[in-house]
């Protein structure tokens, strides 16, 4: 029996264990489509090619061990997916886009929507191609996975053109063994011994947990390793969540003091980039034990004492078994109690903005409020999409559990709320899914509302609205005039008029007893929810263009 090229891509994505194909349709793609019906693929069709790589971006975040997937059609449609394709690169998430191409038959002729989008996409992914031959179309598929998913993952691309994924294949076409998960690579064990001479040595170390330990799957070895020793910790990137908050070792607000003080830091896949100030936060004395998948990454910026490469959770479990074996005796406790006193000060300073019943509304307070509420629901998802917003909620709301909080990571792409809001609601059906937007960042992506209507996802984004672009409005005003400000500022548009017309329910809160109440009617209503918050708009500036 003939089988088309989108049938043949279907039985090898099937076979690798996907479940979700995220699009915006478009000719070229269509015969995925067909495809994905006989293997009961789901297609989620988006509104923006953007959004549609968002989502894979954030279906590989939640299901760990799985590969995030879009496909997305030729020109444009490629063009309008770079942006998603490029922050996955930067997250290190494993997604694969296909590409549609015009037919291989008229290649270089002026297709409808021709370019060469391998020459666009191959500086932001791990692997990018073509297919010319229906019968290989699994090969290929096989292949872009295996490099997404290795090593430090990444964004794969794969171009079909339109007669290669229409034309038909006779023979009988074998579908691959397709892995999603690499094999776990240990560190080099005279490093491993080098680092533990040095953690012998230390007085005031401190961890940073990064990306990749969720990528490495290292949480709990990292957990029972700081545990033991009572080493503070703190998170960043995608490391957050990795740490329980209840953890003794787990410190939130004290990061920059302990950076002054510590004799030593171990990142455990925590790059050196803007936000550690490329290093220059870490004092020149200091030791530096660096963890990552990749020996590319370390060094970068800083040179580390000890370079430790290889899978997070078998290099924690190395340094544990090492440290049983030296008879080393490391026990932090009296210097994580240090900075815990400094902790609860911080703590205590902020606790009157938290409180406060000021009009238009305090930010700190909005986000108090949804943390309260939060602490109501059954393991909630809250994505961060935005810039003030998203750095205020993050000293707010705890991130309970692996995975209950995800941000665009460093590339720092606005419009990711919604469409990660898609993925993961998909992924879990059952855990409550909620987005702090900004309102800038809600203008991107803010039409998905239509898609989470269509599939009935019942997701609450709460918008920040103070009418402007706030975290480059007060560098501009500060720096250049507050009479010389433009490009910053917006309108205290309706939001949730938007969404109220797109099907779902919508609230508008100007005080800050309004919205406890408000998020509770939302959360009832059982549609797609947005509750648009009136808060104060800072002018106040310390400096810093956040770069």
């Amino acid at each position: 029996m003939s089988l088309h090229g989108g049938k043949l891509a279907a039985k090898a994505l099937k076979e690798a264990g996907v479940e979700v194909v995220f699009t915006l349709s478009g000719g070229h793609i269509m015969p995925l489509y067909d495809g994905c019906i006989d293997e009961g693929i789901k297609i989620v069709d988006v509104r923006h090619e953007q959004a549609a790589v968002h989502a894979a971006d954030s279906w590989a975040r939640c299901n760990p061990g799985s590969i995030g997937v879009a496909a997305i059609t030729a020109g444009p449609g490629v063009t309008d997916g770079v942006t998603g394709i490029a922050n996955a690169w930067r997250a290190n998430s494993p997604i694969l886009v296909f590409g549609g191409q015009g037919p291989f038959e008229n290649l270089r002729r002026g297709s409808l929507q021709e370019m060469d989008h391998l020459g666009v996409v191959r500086p932001i992914t791990k692997y990018c191609d073509a297919v010319y031959e229906s019968k290989r179309i699994p090969e290929y598929i096989e292949l872009a996975i295996r490099h997404a998913v290795s090593g430090i993952p990444g964004p794969a691309y794969l171009e079909i053109p339109m007669d290669i994924f229409m034309g038909g294949v006779e023979e009988e076409v074998t579908i691959p063994k397709i892995r999603t998960n690499p094999p776990r690579l240990s560190p080099d064990r005279d490093e491993v011994k080098k680092a533990v001479e040095l953690l012998s040595q230390a007085q005031r170390p401190m961890l940073m947990a990064g990306t990749s330990v969720k990528w490495s799957y290292a949480s709990e070895d990292m957990n029972r390793f700081i545990s033991e020793t009572h080493m503070p910790t703190y998170t960043n990137g995608m490391g957050r969540g990795t740490v329980p908050p209840d953890s003794p070792e787990f410190l939130n607000r004290s990061r920059r003091d302990a950076l002054q003080k510590i004799d030593l830091i171990i990142l455990a896949g925590t790059l050196l980039d803007f936000r550690m100030r490329f290093g220059q936060t870490i004092p020149a004395d200091a030791k530096i034990i660096q963890l990552d998948m990749d020996a590319t990454l370390i060094g970068q910026n800083r040179q580390a004492d000890v370079p430790l490469v290889g899978n997070l959770a078998c290099t924690f479990e190395a340094l544990s078994a090492e440290i049983d074996a030296q008879g080393a005796k490391l026990d932090f406790t009296s210097w994580r109690d240090e900075l815990r006193e400094i902790e609860n000060e911080a703590e205590a300073k902020v606790q009157a903005a938290l409180d406060s019943d000021e009009v238009p509304i305090d930010p700190q307070r909005m986000c108090r409020e949804v943390r309260d509420w939060l602490d109501t629901l059954d393991d909630p998802i809250v994505i961060g999409d935005g810039g003030d917003i998203v750095a205020t909620s993050a000293k707010i709301i705890p991130v309970k559990s692996e995975g209950a909080w995800m941000d665009p990571g460093p590339l720092g792409t606005l419009g990711v709320g919604m469409p990660f809001a898609l993925a993961a609601k998909l992924a879990h059906e059952n855990r409550p899914v909620v987005i702090m937007y900004g309102d800038g960042s809600f203008g991107f992506n803010g039409m998905e509302y239509d898609t989470a209507v269509r599939f009935g996802l019942p997701i609450i984004g709460i918008v920040g609205n103070d009418g402007a672009w706030g975290q480059m409005m007060r560098p501009q005003g500060a720096i250049y005039g507050w009479d010389r400000l433009e490009g910053v500022l917006l309108n205290r548009t309706r939001y949730d008029k938007v969404v109220e017309a797109l099907g779902g329910h919508g609230e508008h809160v100007t005080e800050p007893d309004q919205l406890r109440p408000a998020l509770e009617r939302a959360a009832a209503s059982g549609l797609p929810a947005l509750i648009n918050v009136e808060i104060r708009q800072d002018r106040e500036y310390s400096g810093g263009i956040y770069v």
